[in-house]
């Protein structure tokens, strides 16, 4: 069973940036999806931006502002997270092959 372990999460002002990493423990084909999720207090999960070797898709609210990457050779996925808004504050989970990692928080202040 692959883990996934997040990091970069915190707490920023409006405007700001933050950078989010995933690395699984063991790899996963880059023709796989690995993506990025969060859940606000009082909503569902939704996605944000996942990526393959054959296609990247973003969240129409995080289009333009939000950048994924992945890494296949350190097993990593990677979410650049520019011009911060209160309403991106949220719960940022990792996924990837049927496994969600545990989360970090993102909170961005107004």
């Amino acid at each position: 069973q692959v883990q996934l372990v997040e990091s970069g999460g915190g707490l920023v002002q409006a405007g700001g940036s933050l950078r989010l990493s995933c690395t699984a423990s063991r790899s996963i084909p880059s023709i796989s999806f690995m993506g990025w999720y969060r859940q606000a207090p009082g909503k569902e999960r939704e996605l944000v931006a996942r990526i393959s070797s054959r296609a990247t898709n973003y969240a129409d609210s995080v289009k333009g502002r939000f950048t994924i990457s992945r890494d296949n050779v350190k097993n990593s996925v990677y979410l650049q997270m520019n011009s911060l808004k209160p309403e991106d504050t949220a719960v940022y989970y990792c996924w990837g092959v049927g496994v969600w990692g545990q989360g970090t928080q993102v909170t961005v202040s107004s």
